[in-house]
């Protein structure tokens, strides 16, 4: 089959990073954003941004939020996802701008949903999130946050005031050229279903969770 080539000869090249593709008005129950849509070019992933009001360079107050279909669309208890994205798009109302951008490809910190699943299936039998991943052969995260800086880099802002838990996503930021200015914890309440996930997160993942401590009597 003879290759599709362009007038000089050659064949176009790959483009990479992230393509901004739409801007559409999305009201929500939280207040008014704009849905900025992306593709990323180097996995293929359709990415979205939330913005709220006018967002400006500096000290910008973010959430990367990584897709969880189980806690963001259903509701689960095994996780705090779905708490956690709701609490990001309140607070960035509530700020007057912001930005959530909702990682898509993240699901199960990269494992992809069956996977994602399963793990679940053998935390059910006993072993922690961090141990089902392994079990299965699987790393215990398999983010990349290189797509997430496009699209900050892309809407204009130079740092962020970053609401998460998660040590690695502020390391993930600064390798990729976008200055982290503060840290805001994201802390949601546990329950018993996600006290034990919660508790390997910040044991064998670094995650910040101070307000485990006060919750020692669930199991």
């Amino acid at each position: 089959m003879t290759e599709d080539l362009g007038a000089l000869g050659e064949k176009s090249p790959r483009r990479i990073g992230v393509e901004r593709v739409v801007n559409a008005p999305l009201p929500t129950v939280y207040g008014a954003f704009q849905a900025i849509g992306y593709l990323d070019h180097d996995r293929g992933d359709e990415q979205v941004a939330l913005v709220h009001g006018d967002i400006g360079a500096e000290r910008v107050l973010v959430r990367l939020h990584s897709e969880c279909l189980t806690g963001d669309a259903f509701g689960s208890q095994h996780c705090e996802c779905g708490d956690q994205l709701a609490a990001a798009l309140r607070a960035v109302v509530a700020e007057g701008s912001g930005v959530v951008v909702y990682l898509r490809g993240h699901e199960g910190r990269g494992i992809g949903l069956l996977a994602k699943l399963r793990a679940m299936a053998l935390q059910a039998e006993g072993l922690d999130t961090v141990e089902a991943n392994l079990a299965l052969g699987l790393p215990v995260d398999a983010r990349d946050y290189g797509a997430a800086a496009g699209i900050l880099r892309d809407l204009g802002v130079r740092s962020v005031r970053l609401m998460s838990n998660n040590p690695r996503k502020r390391e993930a930021l600064v390798s990729h050229g976008v200055q982290v200015a503060e840290q805001v914890p994201l802390l949601i309440p546990p329950c018993e279903s996600n006290i034990t996930y919660l508790r390997t997160k910040r044991e064998r993942m670094d995650h910040h969770l101070p307000h485990l401590d006060a919750v020692a009597h669930l199991s």
